[in-house]
């Protein structure tokens, strides 16, 4: 695995915090790691953003950003509306390649879900995984309602050709109700892939050394860290 395209079910389900954890994890791991987000959006200039935030959790990695918007909209929108240039698929497949060639792992974060719009032509996130090759990582809720979006992100792929790597709940609640105790084993059926994992909800107040081992207990030995989607399965559903 050297590039690895991570989209949400939809917008604040914890995407960012899951790239931060595959990118601190391989990084602990000793791989030389990129971070690409191809549209940023509804930040300013000078304000932080999403690599910013993988980068404070990660430590030392590469970070590109291609487009930045200071409007809280898909891509498409949001550049037609400041008056700048869309980012397109080819530009991202290549800014990703070339980071690939001298990098062990290239994360890609997507804007919000898998068909959120990047140019005038319908051009999406599974466009450049299509074009990448590349495995794709669904995070989802974990809650009622999850179960629908994420067969529906799954089918797309599924429908275009692009393997699904398997799925990641972004956000693991404290005190977790039946619908998302349930979604432990239904998510996977859903997503038509493996659980790698499920971070707790508040992991992004951490610092980064506790984190890091969060990220650790959360995440798959396939993402470089311990979780065993059975065995955390059983605590909730016995």
């Amino acid at each position: 695995m050297n590039i690895l395209v991570i989209t949400g079910t939809g917008t604040g389900v914890g995407k960012t915090m899951v790239t931060a954890a595959c990118a601190a994890l391989a990084v602990d791991g000793g791989q030389r790691v990129a971070v690409v987000k191809p549209a940023q959006t509804g930040v300013g200039p000078q304000e932080p953003g999403d690599l910013d935030e993988v980068a404070r959790f990660a430590g030392k990695i590469t970070t590109r950003e291609l487009r930045r918007y200071p409007e809280p909209l898909a891509p498409d929108t949001a550049a037609t509306r400041a008056g700048m240039p869309q980012v397109h698929p080819g530009e991202i497949a290549s800014a990703v390649a070339e980071l690939a060639a001298d990098h062990d792992l290239v994360l890609v974060e997507g804007a919000g879900g898998l068909l959120v719009r990047f140019d005038d032509e319908g051009a999406t996130l599974a466009d450049v995984a299509w074009a990448l090759n590349a495995l794709v990582l669904i995070v989802a809720e974990a809650g009622l309602g999850t179960l629908n979006l994420t067969a529906l992100t799954a089918e797309v792929l599924l429908k275009r050709g692009i393997e699904c790597a398997g799925v990641v709940i972004g956000s693991w609640p404290a005190e977790p109700d039946l619908a998302s105790r349930c979604n432990l084993v239904d998510l996977p059926e859903a997503a038509g892939g493996p659980l790698l994992g499920a971070l707790p909800e508040g992991s992004g107040l951490l610092d980064p050394s506790d984190f890091l081992e969060v990220a650790r207990a959360a995440m798959s030995p396939w993402l470089g860290g311990t979780f065993d989607p059975d065995v955390f399965a059983e605590q909730f559903t016995a």
